[in-house]
């Protein structure tokens, strides 16, 4: 049994408490297909959308609260619900409220494809400057809580903790099967599973959530609030806190439910949906040029390697340079370093957030390059916080005090690519896409199958027209017309391209480049929300 947002609400808040903030949904572009399925969902689940917000009393403290409900398209987040999230932690940042956040989703909406990925960096954003203002997040992982949600706003809590048996990952077992013809290994996306590998911090009922939330709230306010279980040492606390011997087995797959009710509308016309799908085969191509390639044409090159605290990941290139005069910090994926299984990890993702902090201490620019088939997908991923430290480097990037480009070289799929988005100025090459899952993955949670990669591909708008025409690229270096056959003239392009960009950045107040950036993924999606 799932726990609805109705049911969290009267368990987590004081009775008669909540007060809604919710208005209706934004309207969005939506196929009869998917108005229809809209239509259906609300009926089923009796709101009008994936999420409810508002606010009540938490023994007496007066809290902000977001509710995920999966009953609609399965907690699926597109652009209004991300819009009505937003608006949420925006409220609760300006009343000084604390912010209690309980999702549970399959992850983005497909129906909505690229555009509807792109917005966990607007509720990332949203959510680290609600932090940054020096108020609580607390988050309360509802079963299941996967994908895009766990790896932005579901991981970015000054506690976590989850519901028990709760399924929490970052990417659904029957698409990793669908993928690599193999099932994900069981027992590891359990909420007990990564509290005892230290990815959350606990396992607890709403009821016990309740108690521990509200002495969180005394000790982050530091004025001991009333409550009648506050002597009462952490040590002590209820069995609900451990997770069992057993752990408990989620009693369904959420991409099932998600398959259910989400299906797409078929793309405008078949030529669209083949030019789309041959970007996506040229990108993979193993000629195509990629950052190693770049890097030959930047001018006093120094290497760096790992996280500075014992980690490294091949899959991933850090580095120092001058882009035509331009000094910056480099970070990227190594299309030659990934293989099979094995891409982008957490390790990478830390190093990721060092090329951040180095950027930042130096003064300098920072270059993020995506070329990635996508975030490692394993076992070990998981119980070493993947999906978290996306969600970090996100919100790191939204906030960040120094100019950032961001290169769209090649593939751009999943949390691995989005990671590395956020930016002042985003570039891709033609073929050069952005989807949340390969097209071959999309099929496998629509359709049951990989045979409608190319009819997703293009109903998802992922590619790099696409994208600037929804204004998640700001400008498009060509290919002629192909990089892969015109290598190093591309790569030349390439470096020129970035290096006119950080001049212009670099020209401009950083304070005017960090409030830019935010108001640039604030109104992504939205209409008229284009840069």
């Amino acid at each position: 049994m799932r726990t609805s947002a109705r049911e969290l609400l009267e368990q987590l808040l004081d009775p008669n408490s909540f007060v809604s903030w919710d208005r209706p949904p934004v309207t969005v572009a939506a196929s009869p297909q998917y108005r229809d399925a809209l239509q259906k969902a609300a009926v089923a689940a009796g709101i009008d959308e994936s999420v409810l917000t508002g606010e009540g009393l938490l023994r007496g403290q007066r809290v902000a609260v977001i509710a995920c409900e999966f009953g609609f398209l399965a907690g699926s987040i597109g652009v209004a619900a991300a819009e009505r999230i937003v608006s949420a932690v925006e409220r609760a940042t300006e009343l000084g409220l604390p912010l209690v956040a309980s999702p549970t989703s399959g992850g983005t909406r497909m129906q909505e494809g690229t555009v509807a990925f792109v917005q966990m960096v607007k509720i990332a954003g949203a959510v680290a400057a609600h932090k940054s203002a020096g108020h609580p997040y607390l988050v309360y992982l509802r079963n299941p809580t996967m994908g895009g949600v766990f790896a932005s706003w579901g991981s970015l809590g000054h506690i976590t903790f989850a519901e028990p048996g709760a399924l929490i990952g970052f990417l659904g077992p029957r698409v990793y099967e669908a993928l690599y013809g193999k099932p994900f290994p069981e027992g590891v996306q359990t909420a007990e599973n990564l509290y005892r590998r230290g990815v959350i911090d606990g396992v607890l009922t709403i009821p016990v959530f309740r108690r521990i939330a509200h002495r969180a709230l005394s000790v982050f306010s530091g004025v001991e609030l009333p409550d009648s279980t506050a002597a009462r040492p952490v040590s002590e606390r209820p069995a609900a806190l451990e997770p069992s011997s057993t752990p408990l087995r989620p009693t369904h797959d959420p991409n099932d439910a998600a398959a259910e009710r989400i299906r797409l509308g078929e793309p405008e016309s078949r030529s669209e949906g083949n030019a789309v799908w041959q970007s996506v085969l040229i990108s993979r191509r193993p000629q195509r040029p990629g950052l190693r390639d770049l890097l030959r044409h930047v001018t006093q090159r120094v290497p760096l390697s790992g996280t500075g605290q014992g980690e490294s990941d091949r899959t991933a290139v850090l580095a120092l340079g001058r882009f035509r005069g331009q000094p910056c910090v480099v970070f990227g994926h190594d299309r030659r370093g990934q293989q099979g299984e094995n891409t982008m990890g957490p390790a990478a993702l830390r190093e990721a957030r060092r090329s951040m902090a180095l950027a930042q201490e130096l003064r300098l620019p920072l270059v993020l390059v995506i070329d990635t088939v996508g975030a490692a997908l394993s076992k070990e991923a998981e119980e070493r916080g993947l999906a978290p430290e996306i969600a970090r480097c996100i919100a790191d990037l939204v906030t960040l005090d120094t100019p950032t480009v961001s290169v769209l070289l090649g593939q751009g799929t999943g949390g691995g690519a989005l990671a590395l988005l956020p930016a002042d100025r985003v570039l891709a090459a033609t073929h050069g896409w952005l989807a949340p899952l390969p097209p071959e993955g999309a099929s496998a949670i629509v359709f049951r199958d990989t045979d409608h990669a190319a009819e997703l591909a293009a109903a998802q708008r992922i590619s790099a027209a696409d994208l600037l025409a929804d204004g998640v690229v700001d400008r498009i270096v060509p290919e002629f017309p192909d990089a892969a056959d015109e290598p190093v003239d591309f790569a030349r392009r390439m470096v020129a391209a970035i290096a006119h960009e950080l001049a212009a950045l670099r020209a401009r107040p950083e304070s005017e480049l960090l409030a830019a950036r935010r108001a640039r993924y604030r109104r992504l999606g939205l209409p008229g929300g284009t840069s």
